[in-house]
């Protein structure tokens, strides 16, 4: 102990527990130095990029809300249009179906009496054809029987009085008994 009391060993002597006030004021100084400086430029550089990132957050949800909704008012005019032009659509084919009947109806009616006409001509056509091989066949049928009268007669009938008499006479019996033939049927 002779080395604790002449005073070379009062430091060493002390409370390891306690600090030494030189190295506890350095380390406080140390300390207020350091906090300023975070404090300073530290914390507002970090409070920045904490505002910034923030703002790039909320400007990019509300970037995102605003083309959601633009989105939204996009799909709903799309869905508008398509329903109009579906609309649009359906008018357009009803109209085409309707005009489509009223073409139909116009051409069977051209048919119907380009139909009528032809037949009205077709019904005249053999009317004339029929006149024009009843007078031809009235004068054939005429020539033959006063050419057969006349050979079994035994004497030529030249008169055409005589002969037109003889024909008609002739054709009027033949066409009695076709009326007859045709009234018993």
């Amino acid at each position: 102990m002779t080395y604790l009391a002449e005073g070379g060993g009062a430091e060493h002597s002390s409370n390891p527990l306690i600090p030494n006030l030189w190295e506890l004021g350095i380390t406080v100084v140390g300390f207020v130095i350091l906090y300023f400086i975070v404090h300073k430029y530290v914390v507002p550089a970090f409070e920045k990029i904490y505002q910034d990132r923030k703002e790039a957050i909320e400007g990019g949800l509300a970037k995102a809300e605003k083309a959601q909704a633009e989105a939204a008012a996009a799909r709903e005019e799309y869905n508008q249009q398509l329903e109009s032009a579906r609309l649009e659509a359906q008018k357009i084919r009803e109209e085409a179906r309707t005009e489509g009947e009223s073409i139909i109806a116009a051409a069977r009616e051209r048919a119907t009496v380009e139909a009528q006409r032809i037949t009205d001509n077709a019904q005249k056509t053999i009317e004339a054809e029929r006149l024009a091989a009843s007078v031809s066949l009235r004068h054939e049928v005429g020539t033959l029987a006063t050419t057969l009268a006349g050979k079994i007669v035994g004497e030529a009938l030249d008169d055409d009085e005589r002969s037109a008499r003889v024909v008609d006479r002739f054709l009027a019996d033949l066409e009695t008994e076709q009326q007859n033939a045709g009234a018993t049927r």
